[in-house]
């Protein structure tokens, strides 16, 4: 129980209460759901997925400038850009797939939590009156 001193007043309210009106019972149950942390680690992966033919696009693109225009110092600029960004194609799809673990390690995670938080709480509920 829990006891809140106000102006004065003291309310005791049952730990089940805090949950407000509108559970069947009195009996509050806290459910997580990995659904959020699953479909998020999806779209990582996704976009990891889809960033894998960028590089090979890009360098597609990029084939026969250079030889076909000369030396051109623009075109050895471009040259580098575009290692530039391969570079950080590459960074984003080991980000996406890190990112994608990390999502499903904190649905695993909140699991195991919420089963740890359901057996502490076993004992008292097997108590005489421990269920109101």
């Amino acid at each position: 129980m829990i006891r809140n001193g106000v102006s004065g007043v003291s309310v005791v309210r049952r730990l089940s209460d805090l949950a407000g009106p509108g559970a069947g019972g009195g009996l509050q149950v806290l459910r997580h759901s990995d659904g959020p942390w699953l479909r998020a680690a999806g779209s990582a992966e996704g976009l990891g997925t889809q960033l894998g033919p960028v590089r090979a696009e890009l360098a597609a693109a990029h084939e026969g400038l250079i030889a076909g225009a000369g030396a051109l110092k623009a075109l050895a600029e471009l040259d580098a850009v575009r290692e530039s960004w391969q570079r950080r194609i590459e960074a984003a799809r080991g980000e996406c797939g890190s990112l994608a673990g990390k999502l499903r390690a904190v649905a695993r995670a909140q699991g195991e939590t919420n089963e740890a938080v359901r057996s502490s709480f076993a004992p008292v509920a097997a108590r005489p009156g421990g269920e109101r």
